[in-house]
């Protein structure tokens, strides 16, 4: 039986289906039971199917009237290599792996919205709903992207969706300008010449210079970055040595981190400054540094266009104000892939209070199915006010 007017969004099964994708997470690109259900619940609902684009993702579209305008509504739906301690019912069967992002609920609210719009049918042009694998740093948005997605699916704007911890379930963020930072990764390694560690004069220390390198790393944002332009840099791993050789100086120190900022420019900047930086300590311990700085994602920047497309369709779902100055934040989202080449715009959906500090990426992390309306609802909206 359908959906009646008291439940347009399905919203038990949905539920359910949240708490099914839930209990069988799939880390990127092994997202291959999720995209058959996604793929199944769309068609079921008459909504075109592609799959298979970059392995899992799957692009759903619906065609209404004569409009000529197309949007395209993104999920992620991939889960993350970590075990779930939480002790819900529906908890993870799978080792080492748990939806502590939310991304099964983002599946879901698209589903509903697809499936509701596809029988209200209350708008006129193109609507790509767009499943993608892979966002938890492996790329699968610039995999979609290479696989033909914006010549198959052309489309004149990009939304996306993250619940939030912190915001009520019926609240919604939605800012024009940078939502998330840039997340990108460097490594140094320090070439010297090994040698007893009761003789360091007969060397070239790595291990020290790799030190020095170490403190004066952090002068990059607090000295040479602009400070009004906000920037991250951190060192996050250092292998070097040999803890059963306590007398070897080694010859080579590797050190690798993170690099994030909100702007191109400040971008190019760390870039530039970290191998300045490790060049420099190099010289002067007389050694040789080798440098790398890989990009991975671009900022989230919200068009201004499209923000205020956004926050009409929030205030229409939520129908209470709707937060305009929330904080941007120094995590990555390749949702930049889409909204770097296409006017986009990247929205915080309430999740509730972080139960025992639970945030994203926590092994007690659990999307709030109470956020499944809301975030429906923000769809629907969105489409029927864009595509009229």
């Amino acid at each position: 039986m359908p959906p009646g007017d008291n439940d347009p969004f399905e919203y038990q099964a949905m539920v359910a289906l949240r708490r099914d994708l839930h209990t069988h997470p799939e880390l990127g690109f092994e997202e291959v039971r999720t995209s058959q259900i996604v793929a199944q619940w769309l068609r079921e609902a008459g909504i075109e199917v592609e799959t298979g684009l970059s392995k899992t993702g799957v692009v759903g579209t619906l065609r209404v009237g004569r409009g000529g305008r197309a949007i395209a509504l993104r999920a992620d739906m991939d889960a993350l290599a970590m075990p779930e301690l939480g002790d819900v019912t529906y908890r993870s069967q799978t080792p080492n792996t748990m939806h502590a992002c939310g991304h099964d609920g983002h599946t879901v609210m698209l589903l509903a919205a697809a499936r509701h719009l596809a029988r209200t049918r209350n708008f006129s042009g193109t609507v790509h709903f767009i499943f993608q694998p892979a966002e938890e740093g492996r790329g699968g948005a610039g995999a979609m992207i290479a696989d033909g997605l914006l010549e198959r699916f052309p489309i004149d704007a990009v939304y996306g969706l993250h619940n939030m911890p912190g915001l009520a379930t019926d609240e919604m963020a939605v800012v024009a300008g940078p939502q998330l930072a840039s997340s990108d990764s460097w490594e140094v390694t320090f070439h010297g010449i090994g040698t007893h560690g009761a003789k360091p004069h007969l060397g070239r220390d790595a291990m020290t210079a790799a030190g020095h390198f170490l403190a004066a790393l952090h002068t990059i944002v607090a000295r040479r970055v602009d400070p009004l332009q906000p920037a991250v840099v951190s060192a996050c791993a250092i292998s070097g040595g040999d803890f059963r050789a306590l007398n070897v100086i080694p010859d080579d120190v590797r050190i690798g981190g993170t690099a994030r900022a909100y702007s191109g420019a400040v971008r190019d900047q760390l870039e530039v400054e970290i191998g300045q930086l490790a060049n420099g300590t190099a010289a002067m311990f007389g050694i040789r540094a080798s440098y790398s700085f890989t990009r991975r994602i671009a900022p989230v920047i919200n068009d201004a266009g499209e923000t205020a497309a956004a926050l009409q369709a929030a205030q229409a779902a939520t129908g209470k104000p709707v937060v305009t100055d929330f904080p941007p934040s120094t995590a990555g989202d390749d949702f930049a892939e889409f909204s770097s080449r296409i006017p986009g715009c990247y929205v915080w959906l309430g999740n509730g209070p972080a139960v025992d500090g639970a945030l994203h990426h926590n092994s007690r992390y659990d999307f709030n199915d109470e956020a499944i309306l809301t975030g429906a609802r923000y769809w629907t909206a969105l489409v029927e006010q864009q595509l009229r």
